[in-house]
Order: C-alpha cells, then structure tokens, then sequence
C-alpha cells in the first residue's frame, strides 16, 4: 500500500510516499539514487527511475532522500521550494 502525504514546512513542501514491501538495507540507501543502480535481485528495470526522480527534484531547488528497514519497507521523501509571490 502507498501513502501519499504533503507536510508543508516553511521553505518547501515535503511529499512522503510509503510502502510495505522488502525494505533496503541501510547501506545500500544511498546508491540507489545513483544511475543503473538497482537494489531488488529481479533486474526487471533499468535503474533508472530513482536517479531520474532526485534529477528532476534537484533541478527544481529540492532535496530527495530515503528512509527503510529490511523487512519493514521504505520511505522516501522529497521536498520543493515554495514559490514566492
């Protein structure tokens, strides 16, 4: 299941998306940002997808990170600069 959830702080707006599945191991957290990293043992993808996210959210001033225990699942946040008036 995934959650969505906006959590707004001063300076940006944080998404938070949730799931139940495997989890990661924490030393594996932040190479999965990196291109053609892949962390699941079924290759299925190119590990694309989470390098392509933290490219667009850092071209547009934000921050992207992950949280997760095996077995538990993971948590990934990303945040975007308010726009100013």
């Amino acid at each position: 299941m995934v959650y969505r959830l906006l959590v707004p702080v001063p300076e940006a707006i944080q998404f938070t998306v949730r799931d139940t599945g495997c989890g990661i191991e924490g030393d594996r957290i932040e190479a999965m940002f990196e291109r053609f990293s892949q962390v699941a043992q079924d290759r299925r993808g190119l590990g694309l997808g989470l390098y392509i996210a933290r490219s667009i959210v850092e071209a547009h001033g934000g921050t992207i990170w992950a949280e997760s225990q095996v077995g538990t699942g993971s948590t990934f946040h990303f945040t975007l600069p308010r726009a100013t008036t």
